[in-house]
């Protein structure tokens, strides 16, 4: 039995839910998992399905037969097939701990998704991407070259078909274009401070001050630096007795599993733009299954 994922985002209004799985029932798919969100603020109605077909029902058919029902009610509609892995390509600088997070959950089945191709303006870590069988793409990134840099990022992207973009701790600045070009489909990761520590050694400022909480939040990226809709955070507590070397040790910690968890959402289709903010529905049973242990 075939499993897909449906998506509708629309004005809120009675008999959303019903026209759904009423629709579904004829189609004879078993609804398997379920959320919505009724957004009183904006009017907005959000929800995510996960059913199987038990019949004849294909994705194409699907789409064809639910579209006068989606257009009835006005839905903004995205149905897709769970077995079909999402393209996506990693951007990554001289950090690597996000990078070989995401390559070991990506390697075990804990992230199913297609890695087509890793893009770094160093090459520190092109051994290891070229090691798991990935492409490596170097771009030198400068003041002066950062247009064309980016155009030949932007061809990579469109040559592989990549779906999703993630900074794995890529120490660059997209230009606006770009962010617009890609909106909702580039996700960023950067400790939590911000904007209270700045600039360079953002941890030994915390340890200066005293922090008592570090962490690390993902967003999607847009042309505001670092205030993109945010999909995933989390924190780490530290003492006085913690030295400036064990809260970048920490803080390296709690930054690869915040971007893994927001990739993990996204690629499950259970993150939505809500204007500056996400909904984010919770994982589906069994989603966080490996494929193996290790």
């Amino acid at each position: 039995m075939k499993s897909f994922t449906l998506r509708v985002t629309c004005a809120s209004t009675r008999g959303i839910v019903a026209a759904i799985s009423g629709f579904l029932a004829a189609q004879d798919c078993n609804i398997t998992d379920s959320a919505q969100f009724d957004d009183t603020e904006t009017g907005r109605f959000f929800m995510r399905m996960s059913f199987r077909s038990e019949g004849k029902a294909t994705l194409d058919s699907l789409r064809a037969d639910f579209a006068p029902v989606a257009a009835e009610l006005g839905m903004e509609v995205e149905i897709t097939d769970e077995a079909v892995k999402k393209k996506v390509l990693i951007m990554v600088s001289r950090f690597g701990h996000c990078l070989n997070d995401l390559l070991y959950r990506w390697r075990i089945g804990a992230l199913p998704i297609d890695i087509v191709g890793v893009v770094s303006n160093h090459h520190d870590y092109q051994k290891v991407v070229v090691n798991h069988d990935i492409p490596f793409h170097l771009i030198r990134v400068t003041a002066a070259n950062k247009p064309e840099a980016e155009a030949r990022q932007m061809d990579i992207i469109q040559d592989s078909g990549a779906e999703l973009v993630v900074l794995a701790r890529y120490m660059q600045v997209l230009s606006d274009r770009m962010c617009q070009e890609m909106s909702g489909r580039i996700i960023n990761i950067h400790h939590s401070f911000l904007p209270s520590f700045k600039g360079a050694n953002p941890y030994k400022q915390a340890y200066e001050r005293g922090v008592k909480l570090i962490g690390a939040t993902s967003h999607y990226v847009t042309a505001d630096l670092d205030e993109g809709p945010i999909i995933e955070q989390d924190t780490v507590r530290v003492t006085h007795a913690q030295s400036p070397g064990d809260y970048v040790s920490l803080g390296r910690d709690v930054e690869s599993q915040v971007l893994s968890r927001a990739v993990h959402a996204h690629i499950h289709g259970r993150v939505f733009l809500n204007g500056a903010k996400t909904v984010v529905f919770p994982a589906s049973p069994g989603s966080y299954v490996s494929e193996r242990m290790g």
